[in-house]
């Protein structure tokens, strides 16, 4: 069987091993380009429990890739993650590279040995000595990559102590892979903001105008997937992974009945795989299942809309919440065949909740802390993306008189928002983005990570209305808009007394 082919690709994020102690000495050289075949290999010693032992070097080619819906380890047969073998004393020598273009790599942790990362072109050449009997695990440390396939056996025959194994001089290079408890924030110098970032936030009047009545068609769509260094705060920055370069993605508009064509391309310096899975969808997993996009590709679904409603699409690509919470998400609406009310404005606003590796208002570049993903700790809330995106950079705005609708999603991935505007009441709200499913005369409305609402009011006085999240220490975190309305007062609906009120009793 032949190996299949991959076109160069991506990245992941890399991760080191939770809760996992020191790992010993590694033997790893990263080759690039034509260079790929001059590295000597290295290897690892370890405290001799039996007779040194000459054994044999086992030379083993690896690339990474997809198969079977699965990502894995191939051999040059193309078997999906080979179990690899030899006896107590023999060497692996394993030379390794990333088929689809991503970022990996291959750890041994039982043998204490791990390789460097690699990605797009490079090749890692990584030294294995056998020093024991039994059976072992190898696999990707990347997050979530060993969840969805890259994982393998070594099968060592001889006992199961030690042996002894020779080590050139200056061959052996230490790397840590352990970092703490889960969720510990690593206490180091945070790194300068990224000189290159730029504004990620969706300006929320980027909706599409209603469609109107028509037959249902095919509607086209294309979406770049893009990995970018962003602007989380002041003075603080983060690696963004996107579609379109802007949190939260477009906001896509079609009528029930139709068929859309989606395609989704990965620009070709991303360094991770990237998909998209759209509640809106029936079957492949949301579309999640068949866009796979390693870097520098592009895959195209159909799809029929069966239900109106406003949904919510995002990444749906290991580790899922590292995307989502990095900024891979979107709304999709699917109008009803007689459309919606019409409306004087309609705005665009999706919450985030992001895990970052210091805290909130930390200045510098802001890395993504798994741990804190994992244990639902958010360092930070946004509304479009980036903290101030709807106080400071972008405006929304309102005349006395005209009715304001905004379509809310919850990106997540983990948190629940209470959505609210101070000073307003909804006069419709559309539960959990059912267009069928309407309440009149809404306070606060609660909307689930990956769920969305529509809300709908008319503003009958002027000033500057907040919208938040109403579980309120988010809104010190970031979770805060402001809609601008402009017009005359009327004093029968609102008026600030001059003077001291005066209480009979």
């Amino acid at each position: 069987m032949k190996a299949p082919k991959f076109a160069p690709t991506a990245v992941a994020v890399a991760l080191l091993f939770a809760a996992a102690p020191l790992i010993g000495s590694v033997g790893a050289t990263v080759v690039t380009g034509k260079n790929a075949g001059s590295a000597a290999p290295a290897a690892v010693a370890a405290k001799a429990r039996a007779p040194a032992a000459a054994g044999q070097v086992h030379k083993i080619t690896l690339k990474t890739g997809m198969a079977g819906g699965k990502m894995v380890y191939l051999d040059e047969k193309g078997n999906a993650n080979p179990v690899l073998k030899g006896k107590v004393g023999d060497t692996l020598e394993i030379t390794i590279s990333s088929g689809e273009g991503a970022e990996h790599d291959i750890v041994f942790p039982e043998l204490k040995v791990a390789s460097a990362k690699f990605s797009g072109k490079s090749v890692v050449k990584v030294t294995v000595p056998l020093t024991q009997g039994g059976k072992f695990t190898y696999y990707c440390s990347i997050p979530g990559h060993r969840q969805i396939g890259m994982e393998g056996t070594v099968e060592v025959e001889g006992p199961a102590g030690s042996a002894a194994v020779t080590v050139p001089a200056g061959a052996v290079k230490t790397v840590a892979l352990g970092a703490g408890p889960a969720g510990a924030i690593d206490a180091k110098a945070i790194a300068p903001a990224a000189a290159n970032a730029v504004s990620i936030s969706m300006d929320p009047n980027a909706v599409p105008k209603p469609i109107g009545k028509r037959p249902p068609q095919l509607v086209k769509y294309h979406i770049e997937t893009v990995e970018l260094e962003g602007k989380l705060d002041d003075g603080t920055t983060f690696t963004y992974w996107t579609f379109g370069k802007k949190v939260p993605g477009p906001m896509l508009r079609v009528k029930q009945g139709d068929t859309v064509e989606l395609t989704l391309s990965n620009a070709p310096n991303s360094k991770a795989i990237h998909s998209i899975d759209l509640h809106s969808v029936t079957g492949g997993h949301g579309g999640g299942e068949h866009t796979q996009v390693a870097p520098g590709e592009s895959k195209t679904i159909r799809f029929k809309v069966l239900n109106p409603g406003l949904y919510v699409y995002h990444c749906a690509t290991a580790s899922v919440p590292h995307h989502i919470s990095a900024g891979m998400y979107g709304m999709i609406l699917v109008e009803p065949p007689e459309g919606l009310p019409k409306v004087d404005k309609e705005f665009y606003v999706m919450q985030g909740d992001h895990y970052t590796s210091h805290a909130h208002g930390t200045k510098g570049h802001q890395a993504f802390d798994h741990g804190r993903a994992a244990d639902e700790l958010p360092t930070c809330y946004t509304f479009n993306g980036s903290v101030g995106a709807l106080t400071k950079e972008h405006k929304m705005t309102a005349k006395v008189g005209e009715t304001v609708r905004v379509y809310f999603g919850v990106g997540g991935p983990n948190k629940v928002s209470s959505f609210h505007v101070i000073g307003e009441i909804f006069d419709r709200v559309y539960s959990e983005g059912s267009v069928k499913a309407i309440k009149t005369d809404v306070q606060t409305t609660l909307v689930a990570p990956g769920g969305a609402t529509i809300v709908d009011f008319k503003v009958n006085y002027p000033g500057k209305f907040l919208l938040v999240d109403h579980a309120l220490s988010r809104v010190g975190k970031g979770a805060a808009g402001a809609l601008e309305v402009t017009g005359p007062a009327d004093d029968s609906i609102y008026k600030a007394s001059s003077g001291a009120m005066h209480v009979e009793h």
